[in-house]
């Protein structure tokens, strides 16, 4: 596939190559697929669901610079959220799907602001869409790009949450994210319109 990467420069200071700070690299469970290959460099941290599809996932993505963390909201939650402060704390980016392992699609939870809050690292939305691909008809719209057609990824700005913030707080940073993410996958699903 030939690959762009738009809006870059506004996360570059936290994704380069010899970036010191860790960041929480957040994308839609529909885009799974591609977020291995942006892990070339740096090592990452994924959280990955205790399911049946959460296995699969976490065999194929041993073959890129990727720790599988195994938990999610409704199973070893705590437990993983744990293991992504060691992860962090080791200077390791950490990547999360928001709205998984069962949705409902495209909905954010708490989780990314409550460990951007533990951690003072940002949240940092990415997606990816693809000129010819196909959608399943699964829970979350898991997208397949063909081989040979276009990519695209698309970085969202940073969201910061202050250490100790209220759950009101926390709660409006739940929703920015979700409201960036939802902004740069519609992006990102259009941009080969033209």
């Amino acid at each position: 596939m030939r690959i762009e990467e738009i809006n870059r420069e506004a996360v570059e200071p936290f994704v380069k190559d010899d970036a010191e700070d860790p960041v929480i690299i957040a994308f839609w469970h529909s885009r799974l697929l591609m977020m291995p290959f942006l892990c070339r460099r740096n090592r990452v941290a994924m959280l990955i669901s205790r399911h049946r599809d959460g296995e699969l996932i976490s065999q194929a993505v041993r073959f890129f610079p990727v720790d599988s963390i195994r938990g999610s909201t409704t199973r070893g939650g705590a437990q993983a959220l744990r293991e992504l402060l060691k992860a962090m704390n080791k200077g390791c980016h950490v990547a999360i799907t928001p709205d998984g392992p069962r949705g409902p699609r495209n909905v954010a939870q708490l989780g990314g602001p409550v460990l951007a809050s533990r951690t003072g690292r940002p949240i940092v939305p990415l997606t990816f869409g693809a000129s010819k691909k196909k959608i399943f008809n699964s829970w979350d719209r898991f997208l397949f790009p063909y081989p040979f057609s276009r990519g695209v990824f698309i970085w969202g700005d940073p969201i910061w949450v202050s250490p100790g913030e209220s759950p009101a707080v926390i709660e409006e940073k739940r929703e920015i994210l979700e409201s960036r993410l939802n902004h740069i996958t519609t992006q990102a699903d259009h941009y080969f319109d033209r």
